[in-house]
């Protein structure tokens, strides 16, 4: 695999880029079966990518065995249809561990998360990622956010490092963005991607798009698919009226009720798969499950932005 496939298949994606949260069975343990289960329903929803064992699926709590058995089923439900591309993380050496299981699981990419708890300058975050963009023959999304803000040079040092194909933003900063994506053009022209990757991206996209950045990561896909798939719609074709009438009614709601607890923007995702129909169980420690009342807000919130969708139609 070379990263010409897989930055032609992100380009211009025909729906969301689909992060699925990680299937717990009652024991919980990893399910591998249900997490076929919800990788089929989102491909068969309109996902334009799978990125697998990301934030929403909870990367940070799977040992590696689990990981590799995530990865391997998610390639074998997509059968080719759509990219699967695989969180990593941790320090250097974890990462690359992490790395190579991926490819052996079949995965078309690697979404580098930031390094394990340490605030490194920027000459260290670059080799890091260099040595991962080394370690296989994966292309490689580096995810800024946190503890790894990245500096347009760096940027553009790793815009001309062989195998990394895009960068991931999660800071939210516009400013650096524009910088970054002046930068990387003047200097390392070609066909680096660029991704939105704050929580709930949709609520900030119609920005991130005037900057020239159409890709962003959709959690609410995991559990509202015809929400998100309708909001993509819009974008896609200029209907900014549907875009902002989610937005006012849905998507604006969902970020206030997410931000009302720590780790909401997994666990909260979680809860609206499982009130889709789907027992993917609980998160695992140190994240909690959501409140009761929130759930329950949640509930409400899908049932009306589904009427929105409906009215838009």
């Amino acid at each position: 695999m070379t990263p010409a496939p897989l930055t032609d298949r992100l380009r211009a994606p025909g729906g969301p880029l689909f992060f699925p949260v990680t299937a717990y069975g009652p024991n919980g343990s990893v399910d591998p079966g249900v997490l076929r289960e919800h990788v089929r329903r989102g491909v068969d929803a309109g996902a334009a990518a799978v990125f697998v064992c990301c934030g929403t699926g909870e990367f940070h709590a799977l040992a590696p065995e689990e990981f590799e058995a995530c990865v391997q089923a998610a390639v074998e439900e997509t059968a080719g249809r759509v990219p699967v591309v695989a969180g990593v993380g941790y320090g250097t050496a974890l990462a690359v561990r992490y790395a190579r299981l991926a490819q052996g699981a079949g995965a078309d990419g690697l979404l580098v998360m930031p390094p394990y708890l340490v605030v490194a300058p920027q000459e260290g975050l670059l080799r890091h990622y260099q040595e991962i963009a080394a370690a296989t023959a994966l292309p490689v999304i580096v995810y800024q956010r946190d503890n790894a803000v990245l500096t347009p040079r760096t940027v553009v040092e790793l815009a001309r490092t062989e195998g990394v194909v895009g960068l991931k933003d999660g800071i939210g900063d516009l400013d650096l963005m524009q910088r970054i994506v002046s930068a990387v053009r003047t200097d390392a022209p070609g066909d680096f991607l660029y991704f939105n990757g704050l929580p709930t991206a949709e609520q900030t996209q119609l920005a991130y798009r005037a900057i020239g950045i159409s890709l962003y990561s959709s959690a609410v896909f995991c559990f509202a698919p015809e929400i998100a798939v309708a909001f993509h719609r819009a974008l896609a074709t200029g209907d900014d009226a549907t875009a902002r009438r989610l937005l006012d009614g849905f998507y604006r709601p969902f970020v206030e009720l997410r931000d009302q607890g720590r780790g909401y923007a997994v666990s909260l995702v979680k809860a609206g798969v499982r009130l889709r129909g789907l027992d993917v169980g609980e998160v695992r420690p140190p994240l909690a499950e959501p409140a009761g009342e929130h759930v329950k807000q949640l509930a409400e919130l899908i049932d009306r932005g589904l009427a929105l969708v409906e009215e838009s139609r």
